[in-house]
Formats: C-alpha cells, structure tokens, sequence
C-alpha cells in the first residue's frame, strides 16, 4: 500500500508548483494537522484518493471550515481495507485555545478510546499531531511529547506512529525517522513524505481477530455484492 504523510508546511511541489508524480499510484494520504483546508482540498482533488487527518495546535479554522473530501478521524480507530488508523490530533497545552491538551487530558482521551481499539484489536497506524515524548520531540513546553503516547505505544504495538509538529526547518533537531523501543516505526511527515506499507504488516479486512467486529465487516462486504448484482441486474433489465 502507497501512502504519503504531510504536516505543517505545504510543499511547493504540492502545492505553488504541483508534480502529478509525487502523487501517483498513491492509496492513502494521512495529514498530522496544521495545514490549511484548502491545501488539503486539493491534495485529495488531485492525488484522487482518500485523505484522512487529525488537527493541530492552528487548526481552529477547521471548526467553521473543515477541508471538503477529507475524513476527520480524530478520536476513532479508522479502518481502511483492513489497516486500522487511530488519530489522536493537538499538542501539548501551552497557552489557552483549541487544539492543545494537558498530559492528564491526552490520557483521558486515550482511556476513553480504548473500547474502539479493543473492537478491531488494536491498531497498526498512530495518527498524531504531537510526537511521543523523548522521540522526536523538544524540550520546550509548546513541543514537548506526550509520555501518554509512550504507555500507548508500548502496550500495542503498532507498525506506525505518525506526526509533525516539529518541522523540518527547524534544523538539526528535527528526525525524519525514529525507531520506538517497541518497535513502532516513527515517521516525522513534516512537509511530505512517501512511504510504503506490506501486506504483512497489518492482518488485512475482516482479519483483525477480533470475532464480531471481522464478522461484520464480512457482512457489510456481502451485503455491498448483493447490492452490486441487483444494480447491473437493473441495467440489464
């Protein structure tokens, strides 16, 4: 699977000066926040393929303008053809406003996720704003990680933890790819970056093992073929 993560600085190459070939025979775009609605409205426009996103700490523009075509999945477990993508957007809470959490407010997020998580058996993709704290991070308050996201990380394992928030331009402090101790590939998406995703690293649709929620997405599938029939049965008839 083809996906390409982006965060907090638009890309001229995706952008002012647009190359088809940095979206091509992509599958998936994921965005860690603080980009304007309308670059995200193009991007999927042109890349013609689903974009999902979290918001930042500068996106409260979202709340009256969210970008068109896109999927919002913060506080959710997202299940796309079979790769489970759970977002938590916002930083660390540093002045008033939207966006922005308290250590104690992450992880009461966190606990009140954990029923969806448990539904599809986890999740192979963190999708973050914020990094985990140690990994990535800074030092000062506004980009200081979540320790939370740690404790997360390490109780299920995911293939992937994505975020921004701390940008490429600031210089030798930024990491595009770090390894967590669990080992969660740790990927950095500031401006842009593409990568791929095996088959093997994530169990594919309705083979998460978790009985009930496998069980209905093989429903939902069959269902969708009976409707499928009966569409070109009209045609023909």
């Amino acid at each position: 699977m083809n996906l390409m993560v982006i965060a907090d600085e638009p890309a001229m190459a995706l952008w002012d000066y647009y190359n088809p070939d940095l979206t091509k025979d992509l599958d998936l775009i994921l965005s860690c926040g603080d980009l304007r609605p309308e670059y995200l409205e193009f991007l999927v426009t042109m890349a013609n393929c689903p974009l999902l996103y979290v918001k930042g700490n500068h996106d409260e523009s979202y709340a009256s303008r969210p970008p068109l075509g896109c999927i919002d999945i913060d506080d959710t477990v997202y299940d796309f053809h079979g790769l489970r993508i759970l977002g938590l957007g916002g930083s660390m809470r540093y002045r008033e406003g939207a966006g922005m959490y308290s250590e104690k407010e992450m992880s009461s997020r966190i606990r009140r996720m954990k029923r969806k998580i448990t539904r599809k058996n986890g999740f192979d993709i963190l999708l973050a704003h914020a990094p985990a704290k140690g990994y990535g991070d800074l030092k000062d308050l506004p980009h200081r990680g979540f320790s939370c996201f740690n404790d997360l990380i390490g109780s299920y394992r995911p293939a992937y933890m994505l975020y921004g928030h701390v940008h490429a331009s600031y210089d030798a402090a930024f990491q595009r790819e770090i390894i967590h101790p669990a080992g969660t590939r740790m990927i950095n998406g500031s401006g842009y970056y593409r990568f791929q995703i095996g088959d093997d690293e994530y169990p594919g649709e309705g083979k998460t093992g978790s009985a009930l929620y496998d069980l209905y997405v093989s429903l939902k599938k069959r269902s969708g073929k009976i409707m499928n029939v009966l569409q070109d049965q009209n045609e023909i008839y």
